[in-house]
C-alpha cells in the first residue's frame, strides 16, 4: 500500500461533496483488496492537515458534514471571486452560441454564408465571440469582396475539452426533439 496518502487526497478531491472516512476505507480496501479501517485512515488524514496548513498551499482540508473536503483558504477567496466573475459574464446568449455552433461545422466560414444559414444578420454574434475569443479569423475567401474566414479557437477547444474539430460530436447523432402537444394518452 504506497502513498496510500496520495490515494486518500485523490479521493477527496475528486469527490463532489465530503467525503467520509468510512468511505474512503471502502475504496482503499477495494483498490488494495486489503482490509483498511477508518482509523487508519483518520490517521493519515491527520498528517495531511498539516501538511495543507503551510502557506505553501492555497486550499485545505476541511472537515465538514461529517467528510474531508478541500477548501479555498479565506485569504485566496477574494481572487477566485473575481475570476468566477469574470467568467460568468462570459455567458453566451442563445444567438451567440447557434452562431458559435455553425461556425464549429462549417469552418471555415464567411459572414454572407453564416447569415444565409442563420437567416438574419450576424455582426454582433461575431463581435462578441471574437471578444471572448472563441472563434478567430483565420483568413481571407477568394469569393468576390474577399470576405473574412471565421474559425473556432484554442480556447473554444479548451472550453468544449476537444482535442480536435473531429472530437464535435456528428449532427447525424444529434436527435432532434419531436414537438409533442399533450400526452400519448390523449390519443
Amino acid at each position: 500500500m504506497e502513498n496510500i496518502a496520495q490515494h486518500i487526497e485523490a479521493l477527496i478531491f475528486t469527490a463532489e461533496q465530503s467525503i467520509s472516512s468510512q468511505e474512503i476505507a471502502g475504496c482503499l480496501s477495494a483498490v488494495f483488496n486489503v482490509e483498511i479501517s477508518s482509523n487508519e485512515v483518520e490517521h493519515e488524514i491527520s498528517e495531511l492537515k498539516v501538511k495543507y496548513q503551510s502557506p505553501d498551499y492555497f486550499y485545505e482540508l476541511a472537515f465538514i458534514n461529517n467528510g474531508y473536503i478541500f477548501l479555498t483558504k479565506k485569504e485566496f477567496a477574494n481572487t477566485l471571486n473575481t475570476l468566477v466573475q469574470q467568467r460568468n459574464r462570459k455567458k453566451l446568449s442563445t444567438a451567440a452560441m447557434e452562431t458559435l455552433a455553425i461556425i464549429a461545422y462549417k469552418q471555415p466560414i464567411t459572414k454572407p454564408e453564416l447569415e444565409q444559414i442563420r437567416g438574419v444578420n450576424c455582426d454582433y454574434s461575431i463581435q462578441k465571440l471574437l471578444d471572448k475569443e472563441l472563434i478567430t479569423i483565420i483568413g481571407k475567401s477568394d469569393a468576390p469582396g474577399k470576405p473574412i474566414l471565421y474559425g473556432t479557437s484554442a480556447l473554444f477547444m479548451d472550453y468544449f475539452n476537444l482535442n480536435s474539430i473531429n472530437d464535435l460530436p456528428q449532427l447525424s447523432d444529434i436527435q432532434p426533439i419531436e414537438n409533442e402537444i399533450g400526452s400519448t394518452n390523449d390519443i
